[in-house]
């Protein structure tokens, strides 16, 4: 799968391509990670996706908000979840409040779930990261936190995740367990190929099904197209 785009700024929204530039050759590509993503999944259906990287600044936010809009584009009743407590995007990204999300769900700050819920597009909702809690590994490994996934399931056909780095801290590592499957982002010439060695085990460690990597911002004058996808064999 491959993506074309500069990684900008955490702090800020990124650019959702694939709403804004339906017709580019980057939406192109983002939808054939999405038809990727459902081969690999054949015989099971993918109901929980996560998007996460080896460190901070790959382009996972980008990957996942895309591919959230693309799956809505075919029908599919999406959520998109900002689990990066410590560093969201998602709110940025589609103009929704930060008030409350999934911290304020997971911390027993709501009483209904869809009060962190918003709907933005046809067919696509976010549920942002919500203030910044104390302690976001505890809340993500929380009984709460599989039961939110197992409840949203029964309504909708498939949650997003957008996940914290693998390797900064555990966050990704307790949430791997919980998804159908997991999509590596790697940025080209950004991230040590022994950073990309150690998410991966990492991950395989924390028992999750690696449906494969997106290689990120690739240098489209020697590699033609600025996105690739490839499969679970990254030695």
């Amino acid at each position: 799968m491959k993506l074309r785009r500069k990684v900008t700024n955490m702090s800020t929204s990124i650019q959702l391509t694939a709403l804004k530039a339906p017709m580019s050759v980057v939406t192109e590509q983002i939808k054939t990670i999405r038809t990727n993503l459902n081969y690999s999944m054949v015989g099971k259906p993918l109901k929980t996706l996560m998007i996460t990287s080896a460190i901070q600044g790959e382009g996972k936010s980008t990957i996942g908000g895309n591919l959230a809009v693309e799956y809505a584009k075919k029908g599919m009743q999406v959520l998109l979840v900002d689990a990066d407590l410590r560093r969201p995007t998602i709110h940025h990204t589609f103009g929704v409040s930060n008030q409350r999300g999934l911290s304020s769900w997971l911390s027993g700050q709501l009483v209904d779930v869809n009060d962190a819920i918003y709907p933005v597009l046809d067919h696509l909702f976010v549920m942002p990261s919500g203030p910044k809690p104390p302690n976001p590994a505890e809340l993500l490994a929380s009984n709460k936190m599989t039961e939110f996934l197992t409840v949203v399931t029964r309504k909708l056909d498939l949650v997003i995740v957008d996940a914290p780095p693998v390797l900064p801290v555990t966050d990704a590592r307790i949430l791997a367990g919980q998804v159908d499957g997991t999509v590596l982002v790697v940025r080209q010439n950004f991230v040590e190929k022994v950073a990309v060695r150690q998410a991966v085990n990492a991950l395989k460690n924390a028992r999750t099904q690696l449906l494969g990597t997106v290689l990120n911002d690739v240098d489209i004058k020697t590699n033609g197209y600025g996105y690739g996808y490839y499969g679970t064999d990254t030695n």
